[in-house]
């Protein structure tokens, strides 16, 4: 009875988030085949993960980068709020060299590709569930080069509506928020981007890979 127990004890305990539905499935068998872990939940988005932070406990989020309604940027961001968050590895296809810098930065555990075999998922949960930080070696000395890193998740998608030659009136139509708020974030874009007007922001991002 107490060799079930401290088993039971040392499962891990996992919530999943990405925007692929095939992703998570893979990821859902991956785990399920391994008694040392148990899936507590999975979500589709960003949002939903956090929900699933409110409601649940668990030891370790694996979340993509790029998700929509809230990105893996900024599930790391709210979670530097938490009390006793779960430890979070970021697990994307998104192959900009930046990304782990950022997910280091913004308070992330680990990072795994998806371009690795999956056992690597698996040998990065252990290691980051007995505290552990895992990432690919990164030169810290030289300076962020992606100019794409540190936007939310709105602003991505303003900046795909103006390279699709949106107007101002018409992306508020697009996302449903008003005129005050698309001019609110197009000031912010074009600062982080270091850009004067939207044909810069434009010209930034048809000229930039990885985004």
């Amino acid at each position: 009875m107490n060799t079930d127990a401290n088993q039971q004890r040392a499962t891990i305990d996992i919530v999943v988030a990405d925007k692929s539905p095939l992703v998570l499935s893979g990821i859902v068998q991956l785990l399920e085949q391994d008694e040392r872990f148990h899936l507590v939940a999975t979500a589709a988005d960003g949002e939903r993960f956090l929900e699933a932070v409110e409601r649940l406990s668990f030891d370790i989020g694996i979340i993509g980068w790029n998700m929509p309604y809230l990105s893996g940027q900024g599930v790391l961001q709210a979670l530097q709020k938490s009390e006793k968050p779960p430890r979070i590895i970021v697990f994307t296809g998104n192959g900009s060299p930046d990304i782990p810098r950022q997910v280091m930065r913004f308070g992330g555990a680990g990072f795994c590709p998806k371009t690795d075999h999956p056992s690597v998922l698996l040998e990065t949960v252990l290691a980051v569930a007995e505290g552990r930080m895992v990432f690919p070696f990164m030169d810290m000395s030289r300076p962020s080069n992606d100019p794409f890193s540190g936007l939310t998740s709105r602003e991505q998608e303003l900046l795909a509506s103006l390279a699709l030659g949106r107007t101002n009136q018409q992306i508020a139509g697009d996302l449903s928020i008003s005129l005050n708020t698309v001019k609110f974030h197009l000031k912010n874009l074009y600062g982080k981007l270091d850009v004067k007007n939207r044909a810069q922001a434009v010209a930034c991002y048809l000229n930039t890979s990885g985004f």
